[in-house]
């Protein structure tokens, strides 16, 4: 793996002190932005706030579990990759959960070569089954999507997106059908979050008008999706 910052955030989940502030301080050599939690409930509301790409847990959590952290996250989201960290102890009960869709599960304590494997293992996986390998998104009444020249078309006719439209979209079809919260959005487009609300609703108000008619939907409470 090279050096650059890996543009996927993750939740660690871990309530051994220690281990967290060592695993954490490891993670952020591979990725950009990286959120801790204490406790299962905890990192189930972090969960919620940042929709994040990848999830470390440690399957034996107070207040929440590990495993039933991952099964109320994969009641409505089957794509976030998960990685369970586990005792030798705990890895029949691990093993029989096979419907959470775990990426990998790692037996404690965690060590600096399995970690690496296991981020290289993620990223091969996340790039191989998101969009952005592929040359073009069709999406519905013949409008087009180019992955690599990141041009929007109509019956073969360009539409014109400002920069902070094509930054939303793209954000978007990261995953179809996911629903990505309204900061992370922000957060994705302006270096400055602040008081940035307004722009949004202006940005999507004005990018749905250039889309088929529900390509993007609100989801009440939680964000937006992109659906296709």
């Amino acid at each position: 793996m090279n050096s650059e910052l890996l543009d996927y955030t993750v939740l660690f989940v871990e309530d051994d002190i220690g281990v967290k502030q060592r695993v954490s301080e490891s993670l952020r050599r591979y990725f950009k932005q990286v959120y801790e939690a204490q406790d299962g409930e905890q990192g189930l509301a972090l969960y919620k706030k940042h929709k994040p790409d990848i999830l470390f847990l440690d399957i034996d959590l107070p207040k929440l579990s590990g495993l039933a952290l991952l099964q109320k996250v994969r009641e409505n989201d089957p794509v976030t990759k998960a990685v369970m960290l586990t005792a030798h102890t705990e890895l029949d009960m691990l093993l029989q959960a096979t419907e959470l869709k775990l990426t990998k599960y790692i037996i404690k304590p965690l060590n600096r070569k399995a970690l690496q494997e296991t981020v290289q293992m993620l990223v091969e996986e996340m790039r191989s089954y998101q969009i952005i390998p592929q040359k073009n998104l069709q999406l519905k009444n013949e409008y087009m999507w180019n992955v690599q020249t990141e041009i929007l078309t109509h019956k073969n006719e360009e539409i014109k997106l400002t920069p902070n439209e094509k930054k939303i979209f793209m954000h978007l079809i990261r995953y179809p059908n996911r629903v990505f919260s309204y900061n992370d959005i922000i957060a994705h487009v302006w270096e400055d979050p602040y008081d940035k609300q307004g722009p949004l609703r202006t940005a999507i108000k004005n990018l749905r008008k250039k889309l088929p008619e529900d390509t993007i939907v609100s989801v009440y409470g939680e964000g937006l999706k992109l659906q296709t």
